[in-house]
């Protein structure tokens, strides 16, 4: 890869168009950053001690806050020293390193939902086969076939990206290496590597979509064949938070990837919207619209109060 450059480093030149904002920006992107980081580790506090929550859906669920914690660490700690006032340059294997595990975290991560969105069909529609549908095994094959795909995306992205020759210039106008933003710095014709990466990220997203679309289509039926408005509360929180979670993460996608025409001040909105709003808020919406969540956390800061007044 070395020898087809001359290039030894990249310059972030940051979020397009919000010159003196940094400190302000710097401010809100370490809060939300940090809250993200606090939100999915108490979620995975919830779940990891209590048997309880020892089942399928909230195996899934602690992958999910796993990789809500891994996603925005791709961009934000690189993001956040620039705003501080700290260099803007990325070495050229760092810029490569970005966008790999970008793309791996962000793919395995829509195929993590489509997985979760197959576990509620499970659960509401075959109920009493649940458990032996969702045993352990199928559970970890499941998730390897997510981090399979995941990495198998992004080693395609970045190869058809990084395979072309950087002499200069090396000002990428964005705060992290994506496709976009580096393929037109390129001193080669980059329409192969273009068609590529949106041929392969529509194609995710399309399949992505379609998985979760009939899952949830057979799961709505389900729902509301339930008689009592009871019975039906419950399946239908879960699948509503769901949804909404599914919705912030594959609307962004859509937008910055499939424009004809790239703007950079909206792909930068829409790209902090998914890297480091979207994670946040999975967090929010699965713990105070899940009441074993809540329960599990009270009962562990209980045990913590308890030893600390021992």
């Amino acid at each position: 890869m070395s020898s087809h450059t001359q290039l030894n480093e990249f310059m972030l030149l940051g979020i397009p168009q919000t010159e003196g904002l940094k400190t302000m920006l710097s401010a809100i992107f370490s809060f939300t950053y940090l809250f993200t980081l606090l939100g999915n580790l108490l979620i995975l506090t919830a779940i990891v001690p209590s048997s309880t929550l020892h089942t399928p859906m909230y195996f899934f669920l602690g992958l999910l806050s796993i990789f809500d914690m891994l996603f925005p660490s791709v961009t934000c700690p690189k993001m956040l020293l620039y705003l501080s006032g700290q260099s803007k340059a990325i070495s050229y294997k760092g810029c490569a390193l970005q966008l790999f595990f970008y793309h791996f975290l962000g793919s395995a991560e829509g195929c993590l939902y489509s997985v979760m969105a197959y576990d509620r069909f499970v659960a509401i529609c075959h109920p009493l086969r649940y458990l032996l549908i969702m045993r352990p095994g199928p559970c970890v094959g499941l998730v390897m076939a997510a981090w399979t795909v995941g990495c198998l995306h992004a080693t395609i992205l970045t190869s058809f990206t990084f395979q072309l020759p950087y002499c200069g210039p090396n000002r990428v106008d964005y705060f992290f290496c994506d496709i976009p933003a580096v393929l037109p710095l390129a001193c080669a014709d980059s329409s192969l590597a273009q068609r590529v990466g949106s041929t392969n990220v529509s194609f995710l997203v399309l399949m992505f979509r379609f998985s979760v679309c009939v899952s949830y289509t057979r799961t709505g039926i389900a729902i509301l064949r339930i008689r009592s408005a009871e019975g039906r509360q419950k399946p239908f929180s879960t699948c509503s938070a769901h949804l909404t979670a599914i919705l912030c993460a594959y609307g962004p996608a859509v937008i910055v990837y499939l424009q004809p025409t790239p703007n950079p001040l909206l792909g930068a909105t829409v790209q902090i919207l998914n890297n480091i709003v979207s994670p946040m808020l999975n967090s929010l919406i699965y713990s105070l619209r899940n009441r074993e969540v809540k329960s599990s956390l009270k009962r562990v800061f209980h045990n913590v109060v308890l030893t600390a007044l021992e």
